[in-house]
């Protein structure tokens, strides 16, 4: 396995300052499609083909969530088949497959439907690199199917005439060019004489006359720092495509300053040694390869450069209690010997300064609000003034406000974005809406100790996803969250939702039984 040893190796490298090229992931991901005798009769005998990105003894076949097939080879391959015969309905159902690793297993392949059915199932569209058209962008459309060898067709919504043709002798995908806006949506036939497939779900691209913004936030992930003069920090560029030249900004001053790379949709830039006069607003854009036209500005980052020569201000809270109520609303008035200044307000828990907001009053008073607190909130505040006119002075901090919240953090809440009982084979998506930003979300089902899923996120909500549901993921699920830094902060869990799942039996006839997962909400 010294070949993934080597491509792993490539994953997280960091190149040298001034360079913006991309380190290189490698796919693990194995491929899955079905051969079949005769395109003329697809399901009369069916072959899955399960093909790994690296060579490997090791291939297991699953269907609706279930192990049916674990084999073992005596030398490495690239690829093992696993014969269906003819589709019955012991073998009708939603297939995956992995392959092995050098301890382990990949991730799980593509999902492939096996229904027997007259009517062929639908195939997959979707978008690359993005869902938006834009002067020297080559956007396309990739449909994928699951049989090998058939005919793809695109069409695009409200146009009769469109219709484009793609042949795969060999493949199981067709790329399309994209020029028009539109919804798009795609399907596939087996030969000339087949009628297509059900139609894939449609995909919407837009036409832009700038490429979308990228988001730029300071090391750390805020969007505003407060520093000392001489200091350094980093900014980071991400951009919502790959392969493209970044551009920092302040203003409208273009910055040439020490860059680097992890991955090819972001730039991360390197000042060093800030000065009084580098405070400001910082903006970041990047502009295609071999064009002209920029992208729309980053919503930008802020600096205040303090040099604490001016009075400390002084820091108040209305109410005036150093332990609120949870739940409790507070103001937090911060005051300077004059106006004309810009204000932040400064949160310190365990060692870790961060920057709570940032804020410009007319008088000499900001007012910062901190609603519905909880022990989320519980932390030293401070707040500092700086002058955003030469010569740039910035004041000491104000005395420290301590601010301490009992109890748990506000308990999330869990629902379901499915209705029924899930199909075997599909995934099941439950969202937890918490109170908290900057968290992890967990989910665990009654019983275990380990959580089922998990997901970190600057927001207050996440979706958790249970990939490939099948009998063995039922019961009662329940979410929290924790956050270790800059303490360890864990939530009560959720009140339970009960996942079922389908019946194999009833695959036919999912009205007995609710309609399938489909992404959407509930409405």
């Amino acid at each position: 396995m010294s070949t993934l040893w080597a491509f792993l190796m490539l994953w997280g490298l960091l190149l040298s300052p001034g360079t913006t090229e991309a380190a290189v992931a490698f796919q693990t991901q194995p491929d899955l499609w079905a051969e079949v005798e005769s395109l003329l009769e697809p399901w009369a005998n069916v072959t899955l083909t399960c093909h790994a990105c690296l060579e490997t003894m090791d291939f297991e076949l699953f269907k609706d969530g279930v192990t049916q097939e674990l084999v073992h080879l005596g030398l490495p391959a690239m690829e093992y088949q696993f014969p269906l015969g003819p589709v019955t309905s012991d073998t009708q159902g939603l297939y995956r497959c992995r392959s092995g690793l050098s301890s382990g297993w990949t991730q799980l392949s593509n999902l492939l439907e096996v229904t027997g059915a007259e009517t062929l199932p639908p195939p997959v569209l979707s978008t690359e690199p993005v869902s938006w058209i834009t002067p020297g962008l080559e956007t396309k459309l990739l449909c994928r199917g699951g049989f090998r060898g058939v005919t793809f067709l695109l069409r695009l919504e409200g146009d009769d005439q469109f219709l484009e043709v793609f042949e795969a002798p060999t493949g199981v995908e067709a790329t399309f060019p994209v020029r028009r806006p539109g919804n798009y949506s795609c399907s596939y036939r087996t030969h000339a004489a087949g009628a297509p497939s059900e139609p894939s779900a449609t995909v919407t691209v837009e036409e832009l006359g700038a490429p979308l913004p990228p988001t730029l936030s300071l090391q750390g992930a805020s969007a505003a720092a407060v520093l000392h003069p001489g200091a350094r920090t980093t900014l980071v560029c991400v951009a919502p495509l790959s392969g493209v030249h970044f551009q920092l900004r302040r203003g409208e001053e273009v910055l040439q300053v020490p860059m680097s790379s992890t991955s090819p949709d972001r730039v991360f830039f390197h000042l060093n040694a800030v000065a009084l006069g580098d405070g400001g607003l910082y903006t970041c854009r990047y502009q295609l390869r071999g064009q002209q036209t920029w992208s729309l500005d980053s919503a930008p980052a802020e600096l205040l450069l303090s040099d604490e020569t001016l009075p400390a201000p002084e820091l108040s809270a209305e109410p005036a209690t150093p332990r609120p109520a949870p739940g409790a609303s507070l103001q937090l008035r911060c005051r300077a010997p004059r106006p004309g200044l810009r204000f932040a307000l400064v949160r310190e828990d365990a060692g870790q300064r961060r920057v709570h907001r940032v804020l410009s009053p007319a008088g000499t008073e900001a007012h910062f609000e901190l609603r519905d607190v909880s022990a989320a909130d519980s932390a030293n505040y401070s707040c500092v003034y700086v002058d955003t006119e030469p010569p740039f002075a910035g004041s000491a901090p104000s005395a420290p406000l301590e601010l301490r919240v009992e109890g748990p953090p506000p308990r999330p809440q869990l629902r379901p974005l499915w209705r029924g009982a899930v199909t075997p084979g599909r995934d099941a998506v439950l969202r937890c809406e918490g109170q908290v930003p900057d968290v992890t979300f967990e989910l665990l089902r009654a019983g275990e100790k380990e959580a089922s899923t998990q997901t970190q996120t600057a927001h207050r909500s996440a979706d958790l996803v249970l990939t490939y549901v099948g009998p063995q993921h039922v019961g009662n699920y329940s979410c929290r969250y924790r956050r270790s830094w800059p303490k360890v902060l864990v939530s009560e869990f959720s009140e339970p939702v009960e996942l079922q799942v389908a019946a194999t039996s009833f695959l036919r006839g999912l009205s007995e039984v609710g309609p399938d997962f489909t992404g959407e909400e509930d409405t």
